[in-house]
């Protein structure tokens, strides 16, 4: 199954979004909150990120899905290894966007292939990544990466809470990308 699943965000009142870009493989979005929070964007994709479009806006960027890509060696388990300069690449991407992981809780491997102990593959390719003004916005966020079931891939959750207070899923508001 690939696709965007949209819980709250955009329909919950006070939150307006604009429609920047989508393809097959991307969607991106300006977010405005009435809250006082201000505009933020945030793109989700399969595929890693077009180099042309890095520097198209100075807003706070969260970008979050399958980069199809792992950033170091031990973020995969079995198989045939990646090669060094991939990595650096990706890494370089990230860095040139201004962009860093934000870490998670749940599953640490987000795809995998194979059933068998023998045969099975492991690799962290879904994630978060936002860049420091984004950071700078939302000081009180939460990333899950849930269970698996039609997909290979596990879906990505980020939650926001932006009233400063701790962590409360029920106030918060949830955007969740799965693709695969």
């Amino acid at each position: 199954m690939n696709g965007i699943d949209v819980d709250a965000i955009g329909w919950k009142e006070g939150i307006n979004l604009s429609l920047k870009s989508y393809s097959r493989s991307h969607i991106d979005v300006e977010v405005e909150e009435e809250n006082g929070v201000g505009k933020w964007r945030l793109t989700g994709f399969y595929e890693e990120p077009v180099e042309q479009n890095r520097r198209e806006s100075n807003l706070p960027w969260l970008v979050v899905g399958d980069f199809n890509e792992i950033l170091f060696s031990f973020e995969k388990q079995d198989g045939r290894m990646r090669e060094k300069r991939q990595m650096e690449a990706f890494r370089k991407v990230l860095e040139d966007c201004e962009l860093a992981d934000f870490g998670f809780s749940g599953q640490w491997y987000t795809w995998e292939r194979g059933r068998l102990a023998s045969n099975n593959i492991r690799e962290k390719l879904d994630r978060g990544v936002a860049n420091p003004k984004w950071w700078d916005l939302f000081t009180n966020f939460e990333v899950n990466r849930l269970q698996h079931s039609f997909s290979d891939h596990c879906p990505v959750m980020v939650s926001t809470n932006t009233n400063g207070g701790k962590y409360n899923s029920s106030q918060s508001r949830r955007f969740r990308f799965n693709a695969d």
